[in-house]
């Protein structure tokens, strides 16, 4: 899968400044993000990509008296996990219960989950609030012996960590084979064996037999269209935890997920990036 990786520079620069810049990309396309001086860069399949809806994104960006550039390159044939090493990839400890890390780290704390993973493009380490947020849920949930979806697993950080919690069975489903392929490497490099990795959309749910608990961190456009997928694969009493949005998203999320029988438990957020728990009537 050929991608472009689009280079994009704001003054002033911030933090706040490149994560709007991050939600909007994504909901045209984008879906992997670094940060790099003075910006960020960004990651989306040729075929997806549409300038024009770009250029609309940044005419319109939220914030004021934010000035965006960009360049569009197609990136080299690169060994993603040495850049992760040098550049950016550092062991993440959440809850003081789960560490993540790769197999060329040799320094990281023992805690109860160990999740070994190899980003082969980069995203999907559990440095992102959404991600980092999810897993605090699943810390928390009761998963054993319950059947787990993973919608937009990424690297399948959240899809191994249920297993390794007890669920049982776990599917993931992702619409990029990037993700699906190194999902299925981090699978193997964890001794998982009860992981399904399928590659495709929200459509592959129709006729499915109920999940007890649905993780879907992907993004609010995406989520909302998707919403009545996940409710018609759920049954009394399933749960559901969303990221991948804002905490001002929150009432929009919280009112598909009424209109289809769910009813919103809690939420949590951290650097106004949120998460939240339904469940089904």
């Amino acid at each position: 899968m050929k991608y472009f990786e689009v280079t994009f520079t704001a003054c002033p620069c911030s933090e706040t400044i490149t994560d709007v810049l991050a939600a909007l990309t994504a909901d045209i396309g984008f879906e992997s993000f670094l940060e790099c001086e003075g910006g960020m860069q960004a990651y989306v399949q040729q075929s997806l990509f549409d300038e024009e809806a770009l250029k609309n994104a940044i005419d319109n960006f939220p914030l004021p008296n934010v000035q965006i550039t960009y360049s569009i390159a197609e990136p080299e044939d690169k060994d993603w996990n040495e850049e992760w090493e040098k550049n950016f990839f550092q062991p993440i400890v959440i809850g003081n219960r789960c560490v993540i890390h790769s197999t060329f780290h040799k320094d990281y704390p023992q805690t109860e989950y160990d999740i070994v993973i190899n980003p082969q493009m980069a995203f999907g380490t559990g440095h992102h609030e959404t991600t980092s947020s999810i897993i605090s849920e699943l810390l928390e949930a009761d998963l054993q012996g319950k059947s787990v979806l993973d919608m937009g697993c990424g690297t399948s950080i959240l899809a191994i960590l249920a297993s390794m919690r007890g669920a049982n069975p776990v599917t993931a489903i992702d619409i990029d084979d990037w993700c699906v392929n190194n999902s299925r490497d981090n699978i193997e490099l964890n001794h998982i064996s009860n992981i399904t990795v399928e590659l495709g959309d929200a459509s592959l749910l129709k006729g499915r037999k109920p999940f007890d608990v649905i993780i879907a961190n992907i993004n609010r456009n995406i989520l909302l269209a998707d919403m009545p997928a996940y409710a018609d694969c759920m049954h009394s009493g399933s749960e559901i935890y969303m990221s991948g949005f804002y905490v001002e998203d929150i009432p929009a999320i919280r009112e598909r997920g009424e209109s289809l029988g769910l009813t919103f438990v809690h939420h949590r957020e951290k650097n106004r990036w949120a998460a939240v728990k339904l469940i089904k009537n």
